[in-house]
């Protein structure tokens, strides 16, 4: 288990640095001259530039490991930073984000399918997928009120250059602190820690998932997930209540991690059908950015909440169903697809929160593709092959 918890301290990394930027990058794109639509094309550039980087990843990992990905995705996503610091011009910083986009696209698929591959069974699987989703909540609680007291204490570029140095010693750490076993023993190392006999390991991989037989509709649920998230990450930094001061914008955002750090901790969610609980956060979620769009009256920061709550839920859930069904030698693969479904949410949540959130409320853009994912979603299929 020493992999694992050297995984989790990559993902805390990777992912404190970039939730440290979301309260401090539309400032600082303001700071440089940029408009709104401008500003949301910045960050939804970071997530398309990861479709090609997830589609090299899903293959790379599978055929080569997953090291190699992780220690040049965490030193080049490093150096980008270091570049990012010394920008004066709004086209500079969006050629930087694009880069970045791509560099940290072969992190967490890597990173998900060595979790994927080091565990027992299904269930260790699961405590896995589980314990990822709390280390990547636990470094989104702290990094965006952090990032907006570091611009505030040092100014933006000292703080991209300290975010920068963090993520390169992380990488030169991960050379040491990441083992796994070359790509061709793989499974067979998987087969052996099942601890079944020669003939139980033939029958299970007879009766193992087939090749794609995960609907295409279902990543439009993690598509439209991530849209909306990527439009509560543009809209926050805009509205008053975050204008006041950065650190007000960097609060807000940790309200979301809390309430995600609180469903994490009831431990007994994980006895619930990974299928159901993807289902339910996906609906929860839904109706609160739909209350949020219509106003409904509860304090901001108690919507803040409630949207951590169902992402608590529903991100560990997506993960472990995957890894539930599909073969090992697919998760480079799969993993790589659903950050290729996260990328293009995120993308275009920004981009059209940019474009229409004066004739339409963003709020109300992030509950239509919530609830078309859902619609879409071939119910049918998938409770069938996520049955145990």
């Amino acid at each position: 288990m020493k992999t694992a918890v050297w995984l989790y301290l990559f993902m805390f990394v990777a992912i404190f640095d970039l939730h440290a930027q979301y309260p401090i990058l539309s400032p600082f794109a303001i700071s440089l001259g940029a408009t709104p639509s401008f500003i949301g094309l910045i960050l939804g550039v970071y997530s398309i530039t990861h479709l090609p980087g997830n589609l090299l990843a899903g293959v790379g990992v599978d055929r080569y490991g997953s090291k190699t990905f992780i220690v040049v995705s965490l030193i080049a996503a490093g150096i980008a930073l270091l570049y990012q610091s010394q920008v004066t011009d709004p086209w500079h910083l969006l050629i930087i984000r694009s880069i970045s986009g791509f560099v940290l696209a072969f992190l967490s698929p890597a990173c998900l399918a060595l979790l994927a591959k080091i565990a027992k069974d299904r269930i260790q699987q699961g405590k896995l997928m589980a314990g990822n989703g709390l280390v990547h909540t636990l470094a989104s609680v702290v990094s965006p009120a952090a990032g907006a007291y570091l611009v505030a204490k040092l100014g933006f570029s000292t703080s991209f250059t300290l975010l920068g140095w963090g993520l390169i010693l992380t990488g030169l750490l991960a050379i040491l602190g990441v083992r796994e076993a070359p790509a061709a023993d793989a499974p067979a190392a998987h087969a052996d820690r099942l601890h079944l006999p020669q003939a139980a390991i033939s029958s299970t991989k007879e009766s193992a998932p087939a090749d794609g037989p995960i609907p295409w509709l279902f990543f439009g649920i993690p598509l439209a997930i991530s849209c909306s998230q990527g439009i509560l990450f543009f809209e926050l930094p805009l509205m008053k209540a975050a204008q006041s001061s950065i650190m007000s914008s960097g609060l807000l955002f940790s309200m979301v991690s809390l309430g995600a750090l609180f469903t994490l901790s009831l431990l007994f969610l994980s006895r619930i059908s990974a299928f159901l609980r993807t289902l339910g956060g996906s609906l929860a979620l839904a109706l609160i950015f739909f209350g949020m769009s219509v106003q409904w009256g509860v304090p901001l920061f108690a919507s803040l909440f409630l949207i951590g709550m169902a992402k608590g839920v529903i991100f560990p859930a997506i993960a472990t169903l995957l890894a539930g069904i599909t073969p090992d030698r697919k998760y480079g693969r799969v993993f790589a697809l659903l950050s290729v479904a996260f990328s293009v949410g995120a993308f275009l949540g920004p981009v059209l929160a940019g474009q229409l959130r004066l004739q339409l409320s963003p709020y109300f853009i992030a509950f239509l593709a919530l609830m078309l994912g859902l619609t879409l979603l071939p119910l049918g299929r998938l409770r069938l092959i996520a049955a145990p």
